[in-house]
């Protein structure tokens, strides 16, 4: 895995600098600096290539979630703080995980494995190629493309902005959100059911008004505002 820039920002001195020991413990992470004060960061945020936010929350002056709004750009972020009353609006912040303090070496090592695992599947998902012709989309995962039939395709399911294609024999994952793809003439005949469900008509088992069952016994949820979209498959 190529090496990640990070930067930590803690007013708590004691904090950083367990953050940073524990960072440096990691061949793949590059601290390009350590902060107490969130403005003093948003210089090298905009002057560096920055890939993780190891972030607190209950700062001075410009707090981690002001900052977070500011840095949207930083693929990754993750808060690391005490007040665990901020957790639900740090995830509408495009947050990765979120650590509460005491931060522990294990718990914090359980993120990086987080932080490895989203990268793999953002390089992959960076890959994605489909064709335009026939009932058939490439998906190209490293160096090789795996071929993929449309009708093979169960139902997408929205990840951010990534779907997940799902079929019987795996998961694909490509960068471009599940509206996006629905927009594509080869995609036409899935129905979306959910914010984050597309399926294909042919393989529902069962509706009712909260649920799908499909063929192979996956239950998918109906969202309220996509239940109109059951009259085209009734």
């Amino acid at each position: 895995m190529k090496k990640l820039n990070c930067i930590i920002i803690d007013d708590d001195e004691i904090d950083r600098l367990t953050v940073i020991s524990y960072a440096k413990r990691f061949s793949n992470l590059n601290i390009l600096g350590s902060y107490e004060l969130a403005e003093d960061a948003l210089e090298i945020i905009e002057r560096e290539k920055v890939d993780i936010l190891f972030l607190d929350i209950d700062m001075p002056g410009l707090n981690g979630l002001e900052l977070r709004k500011k840095t949207l750009n930083v693929p990754i972020c993750v808060y690391i703080t005490a007040h665990t009353e901020h957790a639900v609006e740090s995830f509408e912040l495009e947050t990765l995980d979120f650590i509460v303090k005491p931060i522990k070496f294990d718990r914090f090592a359980q993120t990086m494995s987080r932080i490895e695992e989203f990268m793999e599947i953002k390089h992959k998902a960076q890959l994605f190629e489909a064709s335009i012709g026939g009932d058939t989309i490439y998906i190209k995962e490293g160096h090789e493309q795996t071929k993929v039939k449309l009708h093979d395709i169960l139902y997408l399911e929205a990840l951010k902005d990534y779907t997940l294609i799902v079929t019987n024999q795996k998961r694909h994952c490509v960068l471009s959100s599940i509206g996006t793809l629905l927009k594509e003439n080869h995609f036409q005949s899935f129905i979306r059911i959910h914010r984050s469900f597309a399926v294909q008509k042919q393989f529902i088992q069962k509706i009712n008004s909260q649920e799908i069952l499909l063929n192979n016994n996956i239950l998918i949820p109906v969202g309220r505002s996509y239940k109109d979209n059951l009259n085209f498959i009734l």
